[in-house]
């Protein structure tokens, strides 16, 4: 989710937003637009079950947020905390454990038997027990929280480390040895008044994490990405044209085998070289100032020879998928990686947007998917906030087309409530998507496009660390 940042108040833009309803109008829905919610969708995914949030996370400011998988147990950030979920019976779902650590928006990572948890609100210390406390007093802290889930019925606290300007989100990258995994903090929206985030924050945070001795854990590099410059932005607010001025990343995606990575850095697309992985290098920087408001967040294709970029206009707490917003702006972008080493490029192909509209009250906008492991094509599924998720196929660079969607109705149809799925992504033969509001939902998708997918398996999923599949 976007962060247009109010640390004084130890708040995400998007997180204040988000803790209180915004008022609208009372709007009589479209036609074919669901009501309060209804269920709406394709034959081809099936809704197979839903787990409701449960306390102390059941309350409406305690966001779903991302997960990460590992074996035949899915884990769920919130900004309250975590929650693991036995997943070896997908229809059957159970919560195995919760753990209460305020700081949103905990995004998580896992890598055998640790867990790592991104803080991006300004808290009193780095404990789970700390209160939210100004970013304009030095002692504050943001960053990164280390667990030991070796036992996953009793998670551990083990480490923090602090970064500049927090965690919004964070990569994990492992290394070439195995002795070490390292975290790329993406994080942005300095101030001159905040100690520990000022401008011009033109770096990403490089954490490295000795496997054996993960309370070691450290900072050993912030590589400046912009030495030349960034995106300046262009002024504006939704729902105008605007663009977001660069200061940092906001999400970046990993293809370790292929010692490459994509970012999505507020006003700019960007292509890293990640050979040596302390120290990733930009080979590559794309704007898009008359479409992209912000760049949220990117995936690869399975040959490592395109990016779909996010833009998540309106920071995800606006009604983005309406016919005033249009079929261009709040979607994908699609870029094919031309030339080799550090001559690689990337060369806009199409854009692709949900074609359903959605409600006043909905907040919708591109956000968190996967690719589904379809040998021979690039299919994947996307979380659309209350848009849904989509299943849809970018084989075609330049004429993507949608395969399938579920959606619920609005949460409310006279106030926008931020909700809907956070992240949609598949993992062993089902659909599992974070619903802010609702929970975690799982589903089967039942179609001859990607039933090839269902013999891939893995131990171990972090969709911003994206691994080869062979098929």
């Amino acid at each position: 989710m976007g962060n247009a940042r109010r640390r004084l108040f130890a708040l995400t833009g998007a997180l204040a937003l988000a803790l209180t309803t915004l008022a609208a109008a009372p709007a009589q829905a479209a036609p074919g637009i669901p009501a309060v919610d209804e269920v709406s969708g394709t034959r081809n995914i099936e809704h197979l079950a839903n787990v409701p949030k449960q306390a102390p996370f059941d309350n409406v400011d305690a966001f779903g947020t991302d997960i990460a998988f590992t074996d035949d147990h899915a884990i769920v950030g919130n900004y309250n905390g975590f929650v693991v979920y036995d997943i070896s019976k997908p229809k059957k779902p159970r919560i195995v454990s919760q753990v209460l650590c305020p700081g949103s928006q905990n995004d998580v990572s896992v890598s055998n038997d640790l867990l790592f948890l991104s803080t991006d609100s300004s808290r009193s210390d780095n404990s789970c027990a700390s209160a939210s406390q100004p970013a304009t007093e030095k002692n504050s802290w943001e960053g990164i929280k280390i667990f030991d889930i070796s036992d996953l019925a009793n998670p551990k606290y083990v480490a923090a480390v602090e970064t500049k300007c927090g965690s919004h989100t964070h990569t994990l990258v492992p290394g070439k040895t195995g002795r070490d995994v390292y975290l790329y903090v993406s994080s942005y929206s300095p101030r001159a008044e905040f100690p520990d985030c000022t401008p011009p924050h033109d770096l990403i945070s490089v954490v490295k994490v000795p496997v054996r001795n993960p309370a070691a854990a450290a900072v050993v590099n912030e590589p400046v990405l912009f030495p030349d410059g960034a995106n300046p932005g262009t002024p504006g607010t939704f729902p105008n044209p605007y663009v977001t001025a660069t200061s940092g990343c906001h999400d970046i995606t990993a293809y370790p085998s292929k010692d490459l990575a994509a970012g999505a850095c507020m006003g700019d697309g960007v292509l890293f070289d990640i050979s040596d992985r302390e120290h990733p290098r930009v080979i590559e920087q794309v704007q898009d100032d008359t479409n992209f408001a912000f760049w949220h967040s990117a995936t690869f294709n399975n040959e490592g020879t395109k990016v779909v970029f996010t833009d998540e206009l309106g920071g995800g707490g606006q009604p983005a998928c309406t016919p005033a917003i249009g079929a261009v702006r709040g979607a994908d972008a699609i870029y094919d990686i031309r030339g080799r080493g550090d001559h690689r490029n990337l060369e806009f192909a199409s854009y692709f947007k949900i074609p359903r509209e959605q409600a006043p009250t909905e907040n919708c906008v591109a956000h968190n998917g996967s690719l589904i492991p379809v040998k021979g094509r690039d299919i994947m599924v996307q979380a659309w906030y209350q848009g849904g998720i989509s299943v849809w196929d970018f084989t075609d660079s330049a004429h993507p087309k949608e395969l399938g969607y579920w959606e619920r109705g609005p949460v409310s149809d006279t106030e926008l409530i931020v909700g809907g799925s956070w992240s949609a992504y598949y993992y062993n033969g089902h659909i599992y998507s974070s619903d802010i509001q609702k929970g975690l939902d799982v589903f089967a998708l039942h179609d001859p496009r990607t039933a090839s997918a269902k013999s891939v398996r893995m131990d171990e999923l972090n969709a911003q660390t994206q691994g080869r599949y062979r098929g």
